[in-house]
């Protein structure tokens, strides 16, 4: 049996041209034996310990025969009761060496089942989902919408605080405006505000939505996510490429920054001999209708110490008398004033609607006036009250304490004030 080493060099000096019996000279080894190294008649066999899982072959099999998708770390919790004492990577490892998992054929991932790109005409498709983002820099959640054309692969995508009928309608007319136009068909996967649970049918106000725009909505299958395959590959895309590295301390200046990497980051990818922006700008899209679908947006807000309302990166007033209760700011999409009511339903404040993140302020003379008559009312010239002097409980205190406690209250010893306040009215 030829070393490690005899076999490389045997090897090394075959392929610099040296003959058999050259080589085995040199080695020390017989013709025969180098001649039958070099054909491969003769292989090296991997020596490995046994598994460490060969005990529990039957018992893992078995279980795994019952159950092909239980997890590793449950195996790991019944082997340890069987006497098991190696890792939970040692445990993993061994599963797939000796390959005891059985292949799930129904959940296969379809990356390694046989498939097939569709071909989408200019202007057919538009591909939407949601990206839901659970860590921000501003401290809450977000969502946005993402909207990709099928053939194109051009990227369009509006932040949303939530994923509702309302919100879903006001990002995808951001959107729709952000492409300047729509495609025929929306594809989107079955989220419950476009496609009833039970049914599996579009709701009726999804219908008067793709109505409204003059396109056909599709529905991907159960369980056919890469049908929208273009989108899914933009989000993780948009995660990648922008999220990662987004310099943004607000919602309006995230969407800005995803505005600008749409537009220099995005179109400018390659496909084939054009890029994005050059595909994209010979789909044919149909021309939007002047005012976005008329949804009802209501969302809750805390009134902050100035008697302001935050929305949409800009700040509206509100009488004073609510400062810190929660109020719900209700607006209808494409009328040009927000109402923000109080939490029992009463309108309380009307405002023209300021262009989102634009960062400014309204607050009608009204509601200014009370606010300065609010402050000076509870301005005071009194010293600020001091909390760290001692005041032990008061004779008055004591007094009521010991009857609570069912005991003669103590005589009360008076002051040498009130020895004095005594002695000078004598």
């Amino acid at each position: 049996m030829l070393t490690r080493e005899d076999e490389v060099e045997i090897v090394a000096l075959h392929r610099r041209g040296w003959s058999i019996s050259a080589i085995a000279r040199h080695t020390g080894r017989d013709r025969k034996t180098v001649r039958a190294w070099l054909r491969g008649e003769r292989r090296r066999e991997a020596r490995r310990t046994p598994s460490p899982l060969e005990p529990y072959r039957a018992y893992l099999v078995q279980r795994l025969a019952d159950d092909p998708h239980l997890d590793a770390t449950v195996l790991l919790r019944e082997l340890r009761a069987l006497g098991f004492d190696r890792s939970y990577p040692t445990l993993t490892r061994e599963l797939r060496r000796l390959a005891l998992r059985p292949v799930c054929e129904v959940c296969k991932r379809a990356g390694h089942a046989p498939t097939v790109e569709l071909v989408h005409e200019p202007g057919e498709e538009l591909q939407l989902d949601w990206l839901e983002l659970a860590e921000t820099p501003w401290g809450e959640p977000a969502h946005v919408l993402v909207g990709a054309l099928s053939c194109s692969g051009r990227i369009r995508a509006v932040f949303s605080e939530g994923e509702d009928f309302a919100h879903l309608a006001a990002a995808l007319d951001g959107t729709l405006r952000r492409f300047g136009g729509t495609a025929r068909s929306w594809r989107t996967d079955r989220m419950a505000s476009v496609v009833a649970p039970q049914s599996g049918r579009l709701r009726a106000e999804a219908a008067e939505l793709a109505k409204h725009y003059g396109v056909t909505v599709a529905v991907c299958p159960p369980r056919r996510a890469q049908r929208k395959g273009v989108v899914e590959a933009a989000i993780r895309y948009v995660e990648r490429s922008w999220w990662r590295s987004a310099e943004a301390a607000t919602p309006a200046q995230a969407q800005a920054s995803l505005d600008r990497w749409c537009a220099e980051v995005a179109d400018r990818r390659r496909r084939g001999r054009a890029t994005v922006s050059e595909l994209a700008g010979g789909e044919p899209l149909l021309p939007l209708p002047p005012q976005p679908y008329p949804a009802e947006l209501e969302v809750e807000r805390l009134v902050g110490q100035s008697a302001l309302v935050r929305f949409e990166g800009n700040r509206y007033s509100v009488p004073p008398g609510y400062v810190g209760q929660t109020v719900r700011v209700r607006l209808r999409l494409g009328e040009p004033t927000l109402q923000i009511v109080s939490a029992a339903g009463s309108l309380i404040a009307r405002h023209r609607r300021i262009a989102a993140g634009a960062g400014q302020l309204a607050r009608p003379p009204a509601h200014a006036d009370a606010l300065e008559r609010a402050v000076l009312a509870a301005f005071t010239t009194k010293p600020r009250c001091r909390r760290k002097q001692n005041r032990p409980p008061s004779a008055e205190a004591r007094r009521l304490a010991a009857a609570l406690d069912g005991q003669a209250p103590e005589p009360a010893i008076p002051s040498l004030s009130e020895y004095a306040s005594l002695a000078g009215a004598r």
